[in-house]
């Protein structure tokens, strides 16, 4: 496409000196675009007419452009919405009981840990393991018997297999069942208690601190008790 030098008499430059001003401005309006259009092609060379195509060809390359721009700034402004509505609903969650997925749950004094975990296919046997992190013994082994595909809830009381109290703290937690005579493990999701609430300035977002098992992105909470 032929460019026409400045029409200084004009006021009128040339789509080579509106580039440079809008790289210098970073900013250029339709009507500025439009105007800039409409000069170029009434002081265009007689000789060397613009065609349609390449008028219509710098109509779209601007129009893209323009609608890129706004697109992003829209997918700004409404990751920014989520993220502040977010945190308004995790704010509220403060000493409320959430269940998320996780390996470990705190026993309370006089308290106990209730979980469940989505059985892939009905089982035979079907128990939880409580274990103690700091040595690797099994407190107490919770039998469920037999349990069709689903969820399937479990409690432990606090006891250990002697059936007295186990001490209070953090116990790990793990669901097996026999399934065609294969010993299978499961992600069990434990309830706990929420103390606290953050923002995290990475991809994190939204951050919940769980009673006696730290943090957990507030997208891993799968239910609110």
């Amino acid at each position: 496409m032929s460019t026409v030098n400045s029409y200084s008499g004009l006021g009128v430059s040339t789509l080579d000196t509106a580039a440079t001003t809008a790289a210098k401005t970073a900013s250029l309006s339709q009507d500025e675009f439009l105007k800039l259009m409409t000069a170029q092609m009434t002081h265009q060379d007689p000789t060397k007419p613009m065609q349609n195509g390449e008028f219509l060809s710098q109509m779209a390359q601007f129009g893209t452009v323009s609608g890129i721009q706004g697109l992003q700034q829209s997918f700004e402004d409404f990751s920014a919405s989520i993220s502040s509505d977010q945190a308004l609903q995790a704010a509220s969650l403060v000493g409320r009981t959430v269940s998320v997925p996780s390996d470990y749950g705190l026993l309370s004094v006089g308290g106990e840990i209730k979980g469940n975990f989505d059985l892939s296919a009905s089982a035979s046997t079907v128990n939880v393991s409580i274990t103690d992190p700091q040595t690797g013994d099994v407190v107490r082994t919770v039998s469920l018997g037999q349990q069709s595909a689903g969820t399937v809830p479990f409690v432990w009381d606090g006891l250990n297999d002697a059936g007295t109290l186990a001490s209070p703290g953090v116990y790990k937690v793990q669901a097996q069942a026999s399934i065609d005579g294969v010993n299978t493990v499961f992600q069990p999701s434990l309830e706990a208690t929420v103390e606290s609430v953050s923002m995290s300035n990475g991809a994190n977002g939204v951050q919940v601190s769980l009673a006696g098992l730290g943090e957990f992105s507030f997208n891993q909470i799968k239910q609110i008790l």
